[in-house]
């Protein structure tokens, strides 16, 4: 629960006698959080809002020009004695009423006061678009007319009726889409292709726009204003906003959490009719811009606005739905208390969280989105530094200015002069200094274990392709599927009626030879050596042919187990010389093939690994040593089998239209295994291969897995 400020304060003789009073024109509403009363005061020229207890609203309403904050404060202690602010509170309160422009006072200095508020404002919003590089906002025009205009013909789609009318729409669109799936993820391939492109942003463009004024249509349907609409470069596109901020006046939390998910409402809807159109058109260019809406409305959704991580609409649709107003900065101040208390051990320090509950609440988004937003950035600087390299370093520096140079420094300035450590300042730079090395110490110095893994296939040490010499039809199966076979064992008979209709010739014509060199022999001045060499020339073509009348019974090379899973298909049809039967796989010795990386070419070449082990899926929790292994150096593409690559569910990107040559080369790793107990060993059964290495701290291999991404992606 929150820990209420003491009720006296050191500072307390700079505020007390001021008079000082709420500003003419703000607007005061009551709303409900959680079953609770608040006020909410806002400000209609700035479009500010502040949100006060119950108890803290006493205090302010009671603000007059003839009214010291002495007076107006020692009469809430009379009346309100167990609820009113501490001369602390009031100071923080004061405070924040002042930076926003909500409190007034008839004073000379006022007006320098006014202006300076004024540019600190200014400065603290040149800081916030430096920081949300990504996300720069200019606002251009007021809306507000336009919508007021229009809102009697859109304010009927708002309703319950609207609502049936949506959810078929957009249902009947899902089905559609899934009905011509293979077609979705087709064209899906080329989203990205140079062609595309200025269809994309089209979409893009069209999308957000549809999505900027579902927003504001709601909020003027429940009475809200905007006022503002512009132009916001996300990730340094230019794509419409409207600022809905007016809807956090609204009593409702539903209506509120309307307001948020309007965009992606009307944005949906709207993809959904894109759908329609794409299903029902031609390749060209309406069918690509159907499909580019789709593509946008779906990614953006599900990345941006649904995910409550972001300040987007997920975020103030889970504000509002938890019924905790500014969660994000909240989430800031709960860990900052925590810290504050329990770390530096400030005994005044005040949480702003009302329960437990919501404590934790606050706790675990201030973590989950801190991180979420370190990897969705860190994403898009890549994806940017891959077409503008340029415009990714310096994207790169702003942020390492803004996220790491920035708040370090501001740390130190805090740690040395913030009057909230007065009493505690030794202890809070010593604990300091201690984390800071406790961290590095456990990044940079304590070794940790460490391995290697990587796919592979189980593979029989001795195998053959069995393969028919000689064209013909699969007659019958001579050898059981799956059983043992011996060396020469029959397997299959092929039958060949044109064979033996060459065989006859081939006699016939031998015999025609030796009787024409019989006769021949009879003369005396006969030249023999013509028929002679006729005579050979055909006996060797019979011997050939009933060679390979021979080879119509397909036989085992060596002994092992024959592997024909659909050899039963083969049965009354016509092979080709050398097509593919089966295999003869000798399973008394099996080596598991591995496909390492480039990333772990290091790993498994330069540093010897100590020892493996190898897991096969089915399996994972039996476990098979390895003792014996070779790396082969040279990079290939061609894997050891087509079940590692993305196209069957394995571990390696392939090309699309090759299934069995990975995008990136790879080193081949063998491994001696033997036979398991325990373990079926198959030959062509996946699994992986893990290495221990030799232990090292953690921070060496992140700097050196940064160096390799570098070099992978950008050369440097």
């Amino acid at each position: 629960m929150a820990e209420l400020p003491s009720t006296f304060s050191e500072s307390w003789y700079r505020i007390a006698s001021q008079r000082l009073y709420l500003r003419t024109g703000v607007l005061v509403q009551r709303q409900y959080f959680r079953g609770e009363r608040w006020f909410v005061l806002q400000n209609p020229f700035s479009n500010q809002y502040f949100r006060l207890r119950p108890a803290a609203y006493e205090f302010v309403g009671r603000l007059r020009p003839e009214r010291t904050v002495e007076q107006v404060w020692q009469e809430c202690v009379q009346k309100f004695p167990d609820e009113a602010p501490g001369q602390e509170a009031v100071l923080q309160l004061l405070a924040q009423l002042n930076f926003a422009n909500l409190l007034q006072y008839e004073e000379a200095v006022d007006t320098a006061q006014l202006f300076d508020r004024f540019k600190k404002r200014r400065q603290r919003e040149i800081t916030g678009r430096l920081l949300n590089l990504m996300f720069i906002r200019f606002p251009l025009l007021d809306p507000d007319r336009f919508l007021v205009a229009a809102l009697p013909l859109v304010g009927r789609l708002i309703s319950r009726a609207g609502a049936v009318a949506w959810l078929l729409v957009v249902g009947w669109a899902i089905k559609a889409v899934m009905d011509h799936w293979p077609e979705v993820r087709n064209q899906g391939q080329g989203v990205l292709a140079p062609g595309n492109l200025v269809l994309l942003y089209a979409g893009l463009v069209l999308t957000k726009t549809i999505h900027e004024f579902g927003h504001a249509f709601f909020c003027r349907k429940f009475g809200g204003e905007v006022h503002v609409m512009g132009i916001m470069l996300m990730i340094f596109t230019p794509v419409p906003y409207v600022d809905a901020s007016s809807s956090w006046g609204l009593r409702s939390r539903w209506q509120r959490a309307l307001v948020g998910a309007a965009g992606m409402i009307v944005e949906l809807f709207f993809a959904a009719i894109a759908a329609f159109v794409w299903v029902n058109t031609a390749p060209g260019t309406l069918h690509s811009l159907a499909y580019n809406m789709m593509f946008v409305a779906s990614v953006s959704t599900l990345v941006f606005n649904l995910n409550p991580l972001l300040r987007f609409d997920g975020y103030y649709i889970l504000s509002d739905l938890l019924e905790i107003p500014n969660l994000s900065q909240r989430a800031n101040q709960q860990l900052r208390h925590w810290w504050e208390h329990y770390v530096f051990g400030v005994k005044n320090s005040s949480s702003p969280a009302l329960t437990r509950k919501e404590a934790s609440w606050l706790v675990v988004f201030g973590i989950t989105s801190g991180i979420y937003r370190v990897i969705v950035f860190a994403g898009v600087l890549l994806v940017v530094a891959d077409r503008f390299l340029i415009l990714g370093i310096v994207m790169a520096l702003i942020c390492l200015i803004s996220w790491v140079t920035v708040p370090v420094g501001k740390f130190a300035y805090y740690l040395a002069t913030s009057p909230r450590l007065a009493r505690v300042r030794w202890r809070a730079a010593a604990v300091t200094f201690v984390l800071l090395a406790a961290v590095l110490t456990l990044l940079a110095v304590i070794p940790f274990p460490n391995h290697f893994r990587a796919p592979g296939v189980l593979q029989a040490s001795e195998r053959t392709q069995v393969n028919n010499e000689t064209a013909g039809v699969v007659r019958r199966i001579l050898a059981t599927p799956g059983g043992k076979v011996v060396q020469g064992q029959p397997l299959l008979e092929l039958s060949n009626p044109e064979l033996v209709l060459d065989i006859q010739g081939a006699m016939a014509r031998t015999q025609e030879a030796e009787s024409r060199l019989r006769q021949a022999l009879s003369r005396t001045n006969a030249d023999l050596m013509p028929l002679r060499a006729k005579l050979e020339s055909n006996t060797r073509q019979l011997l050939k042919l009933k060679a390979d009348q021979e080879l119509l019974i397909v036989r085992a090379r060596h002994d092992g187990t024959w592997v024909a899973p659909r050899v039963d298909e083969l049965i009354g049809r016509r092979v080709n010389r050398g097509t593919p039967l089966g295999l003869v796989v000798n399973s008394n010795t099996f080596e598991f093939v591995a496909t390492v990386p480039q990333t772990d070419a290091d790993a498994a070449f330069a540093r010897k690994p100590r020892d493996g082990e190898v897991r096969l899926r089915g399996q994972a929790g039996e476990v098979l040593p390895v003792s014996q292994w070779n790396a082969i150096a040279g990079g290939k593409q061609t894997l050891p089998s087509a079940a590692l690559g993305w196209a069957a569910g394995g571990e390696v990107p392939v090309n699309p239209n090759e299934p069995e040559k990975a995008r990136e080369a790879f080193f081949e790793l063998h491994a001696a295994l033997y036979p398991s107990k325990s373990v079926a060993l198959v030959h062509g059964r996946s699994g992986t291969i893990r290495f221990a290495l030799e232990p090292e701290p953690l921070l060496p291999r992140w700097l050196r897995r940064l160096w390799q991404l570098l070099q992978k992606r950008y050369q440097i």
